[in-house]
């Protein structure tokens, strides 16, 4: 035997591959600084993310590009509170909401550097049927503002149930997520107490990729057939924006629906890539319609293979959730959840499916019973849990969110 030992071979070898990586490395970096810069290439992104505006007709976080990650947090008011309780919630509120949102600590953090780095946070306030019946506004509550009729492919846990108030918080930086979150529930005790936490991510939009699709854990596109943000579908989002009397209080607000929907990835794993795409009704690696080339082109449902069978299957999901009609559209800006998985799981995975709709009665529930009844994607994916909100209008300078509406 040879007196060299399987650490000095490991030593050696290290070093070596180190040597050429180094090797490679300078050679590249000395191949990019000789090269010519073209004058077409895309600048790079800012290193300090921008603050987003707070004060407004209308709140952020909902129209605005979604940030790549995001906290949703239910909170009820507490035995006997009342409009005083209500009031002093969202004064206090505005004031923090006011202060984080321009990277300024609120006036009780103890942690005022975890504030003051801009991560693009939006924070979104909104209330459920409780906070109505709190305030004593139970006359004025919308149609819409109730739980939604139950589905049969519903399996709710109870761990996400409706809360009176819901927090939407989103940001560049899950460091500004999770202190935003905690400095808002600790000043809202004991005016609000938290009930659950839903956390969300999403992969960073990119000059390529602009706007509100993004691949959930099935590899799926999510979010091809939207309203536009640009005001030209405002009416489709915004309460009162088609010139209609919105609900009392709601002018320049929205509706919010929250469904939390686990997705079955081990059983999904046991597709091939053919059934996948055909429970979507779309290719997974470009999201364009099986009928298609590009992800924006129109789906040809009447296309039909060689043996007369539909190209894209009747009850694949993106058929079931195409629009019957202009009006059922739905601004959908979802997340995915990748939790620690429990007993013999081998995956806790989800959809936080949020949606923005002017009338979830008109919009929403038309798509969701069409789902309900028939669409493959059920085999891989359990609704379980479910909550509808109301979005406060935003608020103008030395208003409090809210005021419009206890009024």
């Amino acid at each position: 035997m040879t007196g060299v030992g399987r650490r000095t071979l490991l030593r050696t070898g290290l070093l070596a591959g180190g040597a050429g990586v180094g090797a490679l490395a300078v050679s590249r970096l000395s191949d990019a600084t000789s090269a010519p810069s073209r004058a077409d290439e895309e600048p790079p992104p800012p290193a300090h993310p921008a603050t987003m505006p707070f004060r407004g007709p209308r709140q952020a976080g909902v129209t605005d590009d979604p940030q790549p990650f995001a906290a949703f947090v239910g909170l009820d008011l507490p035995a006997g509170a009342t409009k005083d309780t209500c009031r002093r919630l969202l004064r206090v509120w505005t004031d923090d909401i006011d202060r984080l949102m321009a990277a300024k600590a609120p006036l009780t953090d103890l942690e005022p550097e975890l504030a003051e780095v801009p991560s693009r946070l939006s924070i979104t306030l909104a209330v459920g049927p409780g906070f109505y019946d709190a305030a004593g506004l139970v006359p004025h509550r919308p149609s819409w503002l109730a739980p939604l009729p139950s589905f049969t492919i519903d399996r709710f846990d109870g761990h996400w149930p409706q809360t009176d108030v819901l927090l939407q918080i989103r940001a560049d930086s899950p460091v500004a997520v999770a202190h935003a979150q905690r400095r808002l529930v600790v000043g809202a005790e004991p005016l609000a107490v938290q009930r659950w936490v839903q956390r969300g991510f999403r992969e960073p939009l990119t000059s390529s990729r602009p706007g509100m699709p993004f691949r959930n854990l099935f590899g799926q596109v999510d979010g091809t057939v939207q309203p536009r943000t640009d005001g030209a579908d405002d009416a489709l989002v915004w309460l009162g924006a088609d010139g209609a009397p919105a609900p009392h209080g709601l002018a320049g607000g929205t509706a919010l629906i929250i469904r939390r929907i686990a997705m079955n990835l081990d059983t999904w794993d046991r597709a091939d890539r053919v059934a996948r795409e055909n429970a979507v009704g779309r290719r997974l690696g470009s999201g364009a319609p099986l009928t298609g080339r590009l992800e924006t082109d129109q789906p040809d449902l009447r296309a039909e293979d060689e043996l007369g069978f539909p190209v894209i299957d009747p009850v694949s999901h993106m058929r079931r959730a195409m629009p019957a009609a202009p009006h059922e559209r739905i601004l959908r800006a979802p997340y995915s959840y990748d939790e620690a998985p429990t007993g013999r799981q081998r995956s806790n995975s989800g959809l936080v499916f949020v949606s923005y709709q002017a009338d979830p009665l008109r919009q929403f529930l038309p798509i969701q019973r069409r789902l309900a009844e028939a669409d493959l994607l059920n085999v891989w994916t359990t609704p379980i849990s479910s909550g509808v909100y109301a979005v406060l209008p935003g608020a103008l300078p030395g208003e409090d969110l809210g005021a419009a509406l206890l009024a």
